[in-house]
């Protein structure tokens, strides 16, 4: 299938929408998710077109998964986090929604259930724990 260049996150790097952003290299742009299903959940996505990882080349797949391992860090950080749960899904019957390659890293703590998907964040919230975020990414 086609890259579709309306799709939400290419309208966030056009800068059509706004995200709370939290890391940004030549190939990848990192940001919170407005759907969090936990404190601290993020997305990596590439910043040239690819509607996921079944046709993303090698240099697309290579920069988000070096994103991905920096990102997780200052997570599990940020959080205090024990683990983190990475999610990646790929065409509509393997979960995906936004069809724009994209990782999901979720700080984890023992004990605790993620949150149900598809409930919108308070955004003072999610500046507010973005800035965990940054502060480690400054140090």
């Amino acid at each position: 299938m086609a890259y579709e260049t309306d799709n939400i996150f290419a309208k966030i790097l056009r800068g059509e929408i706004p995200s709370e952003k939290l890391y940004e290299d030549d190939d990848t742009y990192v940001f919170m998710d407005i759907m969090p299903r936990a404190d601290g959940h993020m997305l990596v996505i590439p910043k040239t077109p690819c509607r996921n990882m079944l046709d993303a080349t090698p240099h697309q797949l290579a920069s988000c998964m070096n994103t991905v391992q920096k990102m997780s860090h200052a997570a599990m950080t940020a959080f205090d986090a024990q683990g983190i749960t990475l999610q990646q899904f790929n065409e509509t019957e393997g979960g995906q929604e936004v069809f724009h390659l994209h990782f999901h890293i979720l700080p984890r703590h023992e004990g605790v259930r993620l949150r149900p998907p598809g409930v919108m964040a308070d955004f003072a919230d999610l500046k507010r724990i973005a800035d965990k975020v940054r502060a480690v990414l400054d140090q």
